[in-house]
């Protein structure tokens, strides 16, 4: 194994429409070619030698369109278990029935974590609304993927499509929930650009807290972020990618110019995310 990639977007589901920004972030991106299905991504995957964390976003309640299935993205895991590692989605606003929804994902479906995105679902973590849902995914003891920083998701449209980047800010946000849940792994996912310097604070803060370098070609991850990667942060920073909006090759090939030691590139690019995933 190559590499693991903590952020991979799965295709839309079969017999749903596309996602209603899926068009602003192909254009964001610059992305010229994205998998029609699971088959063809994990075609990718098995070629790059890469174990993918793979997942959706259910923001059902914010942006009214159904989401992909959990049962989707566990019977690809299924199919191709050589290749991908599952994670699970729920909309925080339906309560109980998010919290049922993770659990059955993890208990019944195998996924092992669950992906939240603040700006899309329009919520703040530090929400004390939402910390029943934390406490269950600290009991089944899987990570919890929260976006952070800027989001490409409605970049470029007509008021950002709506969505509002103030969701994602690393302080109070990430740290409170780190904070109020030692026990549960929190992976902060992309630079939390404008906020760089609260996310690496958080990181350095709580023993439980990782960065994924996802969304970013590496030549343009701030400063900051790649001398902390190095040094610092050397045991806290995963290699995602974004896939389809970016290539985990493409990504793979822009890490290599970082001034990043070799002794430490296997941390991020492996040994950090075995650990985090308890793998």
């Amino acid at each position: 194994m190559r590499a693991i990639d903590m952020h991979v977007h799965v295709p839309r589901q079969s017999g749903l429409p596309e996602m209603g920004i899926e068009a602003e972030l192909r254009r964001f991106f610059r992305v010229k070619s994205a998998p029609e299905n699971a088959a063809e991504m994990a075609a990718q995957y098995a070629a790059w030698d890469i174990l993918g964390v793979i997942f959706s976003v259910d923001a059902e309640s914010s942006t009214g369109e159904p989401p992909d299935s959990n049962d989707y993205v566990s019977e690809i895991v299924r199919a191709y278990p050589e290749q991908f590692i599952g994670f699970a989605t729920v909309d925080p606003w339906k309560g109980a029935a998010a919290m049922e929804e993770v659990e059955r994902a993890v208990t019944e479906l195998g996924l092992r974590g669950l992906k939240l995105h603040p700006i899309h679902q329009a919520f703040y973590p530090d929400d004390t609304r939402f910390y029943p849902l934390y406490e269950k995914c600290q009991e089944l003891g899987v990570p919890v993927l929260f976006h952070s920083g800027f989001g490409a998701a409605g970049a470029g449209m007509r008021g950002g499509g709506g969505f509002k980047l103030k969701y994602s800010r690393p302080i109070p946000g990430f740290d409170d929930v780190a904070a109020d849940f030692p026990d549960l792994t929190i992976i902060m996912a992309h630079p939390a650009w404008p906020w760089i310097e609260e996310q690496i604070a958080v990181a350095l803060h709580k023993p439980n807290v990782y960065i994924d370098l996802s969304g970013w070609a590496p030549r343009f991850i701030p400063e900051a972020l790649v001398h902390e990667a190095d040094t610092r942060l050397r045991d806290k920073i995963l290699f995602g990618s974004d896939y389809p909006y970016l290539q985990p090759d493409r990504w793979l090939d822009g890490f290599a110019d970082l001034p990043i030691r070799d002794e430490v590139r296997p941390k991020i690019l492996l040994e950090n995310a075995k650990r985090a995933l308890g793998l």
